[in-house]
């Protein structure tokens, strides 16, 4: 948990942005693009009440399966995301999952599959104003692993784990045609085995690793920009599904760590 910025501060006491305060947010966040995913997250919970509704940042914290989990929405972009991200966890936020969408770049992706980010390409620009290109947007290992456990043991096996393209610009910066030309992007992340392009999860990474969180993220695929399928919404609600399931799988997880008396969690830990 970060300390307190007081130029972060509205007059109420709230979060400037998010307009949340300290009690408002579970420990464990979801963290959705669309404001209108905020209330679908919410109806898989066990009970649900909205926080707050500020600009793009519309939040709700309630039970999952007897565990305390919030949602709030991000808005598009990265430094949306850096919004959230500084906010949130000076009120005492400790682990983000963004639950989010995404277009395919690889032909076997189909649209309404899931893409688990192990890591992320960072085309964001946001997370340069933090440390230097070369520090690695990665997962926290314990989110990547419950989001693929929550996959499996809710029978959803249309996912796939890799490494993400975040990028600043949703049209000549996911190399879609506009008037100016761009470089040929995403032939080269192509061959690289990157999987999807979409716009948050880099500096969601980040900024998590430098303030000591734990972050992983989540995405339906809308599109596939190799066969130019286009399936809004599809997927949407099994995304939903995994990362509600993780929160559970994870809290289980850190209860056991305190338990034991361990900071990190390992196979055998999890076995016994």
């Amino acid at each position: 948990m970060r300390g307190e910025d007081v130029h972060s501060l509205s007059a109420s006491g709230k979060q400037y942005h998010i307009a949340c305060g300290r009690g408002d947010l579970a420990e464990y966040l979801l963290v959705s693009g669309d404001p209108d995913r905020v209330p679908k997250i919410a109806k898989f919970w066990d009970s649900a009440r909205e926080i707050s509704c500020h600009r793009e940042f519309r939040s709700f914290t309630g039970e999952y399966k007897g565990v305390p989990i919030s949602a709030i929405s991000s808005g598009i972009g990265p430094a949306c995301m850096a919004i959230v991200v500084n906010e949130a966890s000076t009120i005492g936020v400790h682990t983000f999952i963004r639950v989010g969408s995404s277009g395919a770049i690889q032909r076997e992706i189909e649209c309404g599959d899931l893409v688990i980010s192990s890591a992320a390409v960072r085309l964001d620009g946001t997370s340069n104003c933090y440390i230097m290109p070369e520090y690695p947007a990665t997962a926290s290992y314990e989110v990547l692993l419950a989001l693929i456990e929550a996959a499996e043991s809710l029978g959803i096996n249309n996912y796939h784990v890799g490494v993400t393209a975040t990028t600043s610009d949703f049209y000549a910066g996911q190399n879609r045609p506009t008037k100016t030309k761009t470089a040929n992007l995403l032939q080269v992340l192509q061959e690289a085995g990157v999987l999807n392009f979409e716009m948050e999860t880099a500096t969601l990474y980040i900024l998590a690793a430098l303030y000591g969180l734990r972050a992983g993220a989540v995405c339906s695929v809308y599109a596939n920009r190799c066969t130019g399928e286009f399936k809004p919404g599809e997927g949407e609600e099994n995304a939903i599904k995994v990362a509600n399931e993780a929160v559970k799988i994870l809290n289980e997880w850190d209860e056991e760590k305190k338990e034991r008396g361990k900071k990190w969690l390992f196979p055998s830990l999890i076995r016994a």
